[in-house]
Formats: structure tokens, sequence, C-alpha cells
């Protein structure tokens, strides 16, 4: 199972939890392999030129569906490389900022935000990375723009928010719900409908006046196109085992998300929900006119 990240992020995180499982369900172990750098790109382009025969899959987020406007030059096809094997789960974000940050809520970190401006920096892990587009949507919905420090991850861009050096940045709950509870941060708001049952104090965006600003980091499982219809039903039947496996729920649970439905998880399921994110992302980001090539 190639990870297209750096062990330790949210996505990685993910992964294990379900390669467990599904090493269990299939009677075999699932390896996890980190391929990480541009952007998540190197590591689906691993599994996109693989040989099709199920034993190279590919877990991968959001990304997916940012990577086909965000990458005008690719050496393979971010739409049409790929099968798809299931849905996996719908992370949450939080927005949060340094502890020291004079907002305390959400509509005095907006004031502050359009007041301030480009004095404030965003810490993101790069173009393309969820942090980033939660970043994009954020700014859409204040009406104006902030100075962004890319990273090369979450990881670092976290220390340094927890150092004071930078003052804001959105991640998946995976991520921050430790910091959070922990005090180390402040959380402003959840880019969910719902408040986060992990996190029941923290109110969403929509409670704190910016309805809306909602964004999740979807996870999906892939192999190579042309892979055998039988091939990809079985790594489903795997995929759809692990999602049901009650340490995966409540591991995930701990985390701030869980499983997605079993409706959800079937390969056409995800295809059309893939799709539509494409659609959903490609005029935002143009709009940005920010590209990573």
């Amino acid at each position: 199972m190639i990870v297209p990240f750096a062990a330790g992020g949210p996505t990685d995180t993910v992964a294990r939890l379900i390669a467990q499982a599904m090493s269990t369900a299939l009677g075999q172990t699932v390896v996890v392999e980190n391929v990480g750098g541009a952007g998540g790109t190197l590591g689906a382009q691993r599994c996109a030129q693989a040989r099709p025969d199920g034993y190279t899959i590919l877990l991968h987020h959001i990304g997916m569906a940012t990577i086909p406007t965000l990458y005008r030059r690719l050496a393979y096809d971010p739409l049409g490389g790929f099968e798809t094997v299931g849905l996996v789960t719908e992370v949450p974000m939080t927005l949060i900022g340094r502890k020291t940050l004079s907002a305390q809520t959400m509509t005095e970190l907006a004031a502050l935000v359009r007041r301030e401006g480009q004095n404030l920096n965003y810490a993101n892990a790069g173009i393309g990375a969820a942090s980033h587009l939660c970043g994009l949507l954020l700014q859409q919905a204040l009406g104006t723009k902030m100075t962004t420090v890319p990273y090369r991850g979450t990881g670092p861009a976290m220390n340094d928010l927890l150092a004071g050096t930078v003052d804001l940045m959105c991640d998946q709950t995976t991520n921050t719900t430790e910091q959070i509870k922990a005090g180390s941060v402040r959380a402003f708001a959840a880019t969910t409908p719902a408040r986060i049952a992990a996190l029941p104090d923290l109110p969403t965006a929509a409670e704190g006046g910016l309805p809306g600003f909602e964004v999740s980091v979807w996870h999906g499982l892939y192999a190579p196109k042309a892979t055998p219809a039988a091939i990809i039903a079985r790594l489903n039947q795997a995929l759809l085992a692990a999602l049901t496996d009650a340490n995966v729920g409540t591991r995930f649970a701990a985390l701030g998300t869980a499983p997605v439905p079993v409706a959800r998880a079937t390969p056409e399921a995800h295809r059309a929900f893939w799709q539509a994110d494409i659609a959903k992302w490609r005029p935002l980001i143009q709009a940005a006119g920010q590209y990573a090539d």
C-alpha cells in the first residue's frame, strides 16, 4: 500500500490502520510504503505505473481531486490511470492558531484577519495539500489574503505554530485533536456542518459566522488502471472488512473521524464522489491562479 506522504502524517495514520485490518481479511501482510514528494504525485505515479495485479495499491487523500487541476504536466494520467477500490474516511479539519494570538473566537479571528490581512502568517503543507486548500477557502470566505508559508508537511508546520513562529493553520483532526485538548494551540472552528464528536466544545465555522466554510479530507483506495474486476472486488471486500472492524472504528473515533458508511465505500460510489470533488475544486484553484508546476 503506497502512501504518497511522509510517515507519521495524518494520511499515513489512516493507511496503517486500514492496512493492518485488511491484512487480516486478505490473509497476507499489507506493507505500507511511504513514497512522498511533489504534492503526493510521486507515490500516485508509482501506483499508476505498477503492474495491475492487485499487489500494488494506493491510499491517497483529497489531493486526488485537486492534482488534475494543480498539475498541468504529469508523467501519468491523474484521472485515467486508476481503478477506484473504495472510499475510506472523511477526516474533519480544524482551524487553529498560536496560543498567544489575540483573537479568542472565530468571530474575533475573522475581524483580525480582515484587519491585518497579509501581516498574518498562514502555514500550510504546500500547494495542493489539504491545509493549503482549507486556506484558500478561508481567504475566499473572509475576502482577504494572508501571507502563506508553505512547509514540507504538516509536522514542521505544526512545530512552528507551537513555537509561535506562524499565526494560523488548518489541519486534519488526526493531527490536531491532541494539541487542542492539551491547550497547546488555540482552536477557532471545525470546518464541518456539525460539531466534531471528539471535540464537542469546538464550534463550527458556521456557528462562528462563516457559513459555507466547510472542508474535510477524504481518503480513498486505488489500484492501477486495468486491474481485473475480480481483484478489485476482492480488495473492496477486504476494505469493507476493515471499515467495519471494531478496532478501526474505535481508533478512528479517537482521531475525530469515522469510517465511511459501506454504501459509500463501493468502487462506483468512490469514483462518482471523486469526479464530483474534482469539479468542486477546479474553479477555486483556477481562480487562485496557483499551480504546482
